[in-house]
């Protein structure tokens, strides 16, 4: 089955669609630098860079999506204007984009319909006929004379295999004329743990940016390229001192905020402001927590490597973000994710924090069980 990627980043979602019956062999994207990181991954695709606000943009999606016989559309929006970690602003145009999917969906009239974002979706108006309505509203008002939905559209990765907790609203549409009902898969309450996927990896020791502090890691290079052995994404990043200092007191799962003397401080010697979850370590056993687009800084929302207690009493390892390998442990992507040679660090950072696991797409598509009906057919 051919399908359409709309708002389509770099491809992650799709990552493993191949494996489940669906070729994505049309997509959108309306940022360059992120439609060319698609080309390079999926060459065979016709990736389609502009805004599909624009009708000639459309048009030319639509066109391309009829002649290559699309029958599935997965359909991503932007979630900057209701993401909790954005400005969640209702006036933001992004949050209308939905109606240019549910514009295509009704032209193209595919069997299968994947629609995700953020779960403030669920809570956010956008206006239709001269009224401000709920966007699952939105969608069943248009869509509901064609389309089945699944019955609950919120869904959290950890009970899919990802190990990762990032709960989004996905809904699952199949056409009426199918006879299909297409949900979720029973849950899975054994849970991937960051252990398991990063554990094996070798510690790393951060790039201190000030040079006079880097005597505190006299390891840093034999580090660094040990972990380069095993990848050359798996490299850590650069952070300021008085970062890497309260997070070398900080044990796993814990916030430096907790700490009694090792806290981060303003010029005054008083404690930084912001949330409760920020400048804190992840827990070994249990999944990541949702990877955001601010992964690269220490002082968000628990972005900080669990770490582990060294040889100095109070003292713990890896005070540092995840290294992009890691990242792309969390979000399931393959070892050998074929990253373009251009792609600079921040623009891979951003992508994947934005990015839906492609392994929960996967579990979903596959109840569809298309490769076993293409068979029989």
């Amino acid at each position: 089955m051919n399908g359409l990627s709309m708002f389509a980043n770099v491809g992650i979602a799709e990552t493993y669609l191949s494996e489940v019956g669906i070729d994505i062999v049309v997509a959108n994207e309306v940022l360059e630098e992120r439609a060319r990181f698609y080309q390079d991954v999926y060459p065979k695709c016709n990736m389609i860079c502009g805004d599909i606000l624009n009708s000639a943009v459309f048009e030319r999606v639509y066109e391309e999506s009829v002649r290559r016989n699309v029958n599935f559309i997965i359909a991503t929006p932007p979630c900057q204007g209701m993401s909790p970690a954005g400005k969640k602003d209702p006036k933001d145009i992004r949050n209308g984009l939905i109606t240019s999917a549910v514009d295509m969906i009704l032209r193209i009239q595919p069997d299968f319909v994947f629609i995700e974002n953020v779960m403030q979706q669920l809570k956010t108006k956008i206006e239709y006929e001269g009224k401000m309505i709920l966007i699952p509203e939105y969608l069943k008002k248009r869509l509901g004379g064609i389309y089945y939905f699944n019955e609950n559209p919120v869904i959290d990765s950890k009970f899919y295999g990802v190990p990762q907790q990032r709960k989004r609203a996905i809904f699952l549409l199949a056409k009426k004329t199918t006879g299909i009902k297409w949900d979720f898969p029973e849950k899975n309450e054994k849970f991937v743990t960051l252990r398991d996927v990063i554990g094996d990896l070798p510690s790393l020791d951060p790039l201190v940016k000030e040079p006079e502090h880097r005597d505190v890691f006299p390891d840093y290079e034999k580090k660094k390229a040990t972990g380069l052995a095993v990848s050359k994404w798996h490299c850590p990043r650069e952070h300021v001192w008085r970062n890497i200092e309260v997070m070398m007191h900080t044990p796993e799962g814990q916030s430096a905020r907790k700490n009694s003397v090792y806290f981060p401080k303003k010029k005054d010697g008083t404690m930084v402001g912001g949330a409760l979850r920020t400048y804190m370590r992840m827990e070994w056993d249990r999944p990541a927590p949702t990877i955001t687009a601010y992964n690269h800084t220490i002082s968000s929302f628990q972005n900080v490597h669990p770490g582990r207690p060294t040889d100095q009493k109070g003292i713990y390892s890896d005070p540092r973000v995840l290294t992009i390998f890691e990242l792309m442990r969390v979000m399931t992507l393959p070892d050998d994710w074929a990253i373009p040679d251009w792609a600079t660090p921040k623009l891979i950072r951003q992508v994947i924090g934005e990015g839906i696991p492609p392994l929960l797409v996967k579990v979903l598509v596959a109840q569809l069980h298309l490769k076993e009906r293409d068979e029989l057919c």
